[in-house]
């Protein structure tokens, strides 16, 4: 009976990181799947190793924190484990079937708060703590990028930056004994070293999303000895890369295309904030609201983009009206409607798991 309860509890963890997977990859990667840096399956496949490399270096701590600090005492036996990772993958399910990626770390300290809710047992100090800085953390992202979209933003096209060639970015060489990789006749230096930004800080992104979410999917089961540190977190990367490569394209459809239009600049500032913002929680040990941060810093950059651009349209000159009418539509840069429905059902997933998770457990 006991051996398969734990069955049952493996394969709930692997449900939860297999929609970790599918959530996460769309924050880290929308903006480079967007802009054409990466495929999608590339992207899949980065945030599947380094997941893993943020997972087993800094995740270890974490891991700790989530199965100890959030709730007083020991209270995660098999059965209870299962119960809240029950519920952190099912609200994670519903974010990935409407193609909306939710805050993993925010869903899982849910859960986690609705069990200490109900065994009165919760750590309400650690708990408000996270809070204050899951709201700050964003509004921070949306106000920095807000305004590199509205003052800064052709400087920094003009100097890193251009629009992706079509076709591949490198070609091999076979002139010599040995094929070598070039770059490709429609490729320019600048673009290269754009794409090589933006895809190595998704993957610096990929790597704190392992950190701070590997946890969610296996800390359970890690605080209730069930599952040794290393299993947990080997079991947890692999769930974490299925999803990537499966689930997660709609979520990188919604990221690199559904809230503003993407060109390769625009994906290297959304990056930058993103990744400085989550690397600073994490280092004063708050777990990283990932996505809320990057989907803020997404719509924030939109929304600065088109307030220049509506002062700019309001201008007499023909010439000047003509020309920014060609180069810019404001409703693709900022989509209010496509945003709030991203914002509500951001908020609405963790907030379903701790729920479920209060009333599961005042029963139990």
């Amino acid at each position: 009976m006991i051996s398969l309860l734990l069955l049952v509890g493996l394969a709930v963890a692997v449900f939860v990181g297999f929609n970790v997977g599918g959530s996460n990859t769309g924050v880290a990667f929308g903006p480079a799947v967007g802009s054409g840096a990466v495929s999608k399956l590339a992207a899949g496949l980065l945030m599947t190793v380094f997941a893993l490399l943020g997972g087993w270096t800094v995740g270890r701590r974490v891991v700790t924190t989530l199965g100890s600090n959030l709730v007083v005492g020991d209270p995660f036996t098999l059965p209870v484990s299962i119960g809240v990772l029950f519920f952190i993958g099912g609200s994670l399910f519903v974010s990935n079937v409407f193609g909306v990626p939710a805050s993993t770390s925010m869903t899982a300290v849910g859960a986690i708060a609705g069990l200490g809710l109900a065994q009165n047992a919760l750590a309400t100090a650690v708990v408000l703590e996270i809070i204050s800085w899951w709201i700050v953390a964003p509004l921070i992202a949306f106000w920095v990028s807000g305004m590199v979209g509205r003052y800064a933003y052709d400087a920094i096209e003009e100097r890193i930056a251009v629009d992706t060639s079509d076709g591949s970015l490198l070609a091999l060489d076979t002139d010599g004994r040995i094929p070598t990789p070039q770059l490709a006749d429609e490729t320019t230096p600048r673009e290269a070293t754009g794409v090589v930004l933006v895809v190595g800080i998704a993957c610096f992104m990929a790597f704190s999303a392992g950190a701070s979410n590997v946890a969610n999917a296996i800390a359970p089961l890690v605080g209730s000895g069930q599952l040794t540190m290393n299993a947990g977190i080997l079991l947890a990367s692999g769930a974490i890369g299925l999803g990537a490569v499966t689930i997660a394209r709609r979520t990188l459809d919604t990221m690199g295309e559904g809230l503003t239009e993407l060109p390769l600049t625009a994906a290297l500032v959304v990056a930058v904030v993103s990744a400085t913002l989550v690397t600073a929680l994490s280092a004063i040990g708050i777990p990283a609201s990932f996505v809320v941060i990057a989907t803020m810093s997404t719509v924030g950059l939109g929304w600065g983009r088109a307030t220049r651009a509506e002062g700019a349209l309001v201008v007499d000159a023909d010439d000047v009206v003509e020309e920014l009418e060609q180069e810019v539509s404001v409703g693709d840069l900022y989509r209010p409607w496509a945003t709030l429905r991203v914002v509500a059902l951001q908020n609405a997933v963790p907030a379903v798991a701790t729920i479920g998770a209060y009333a599961l457990f005042s029963v139990w």
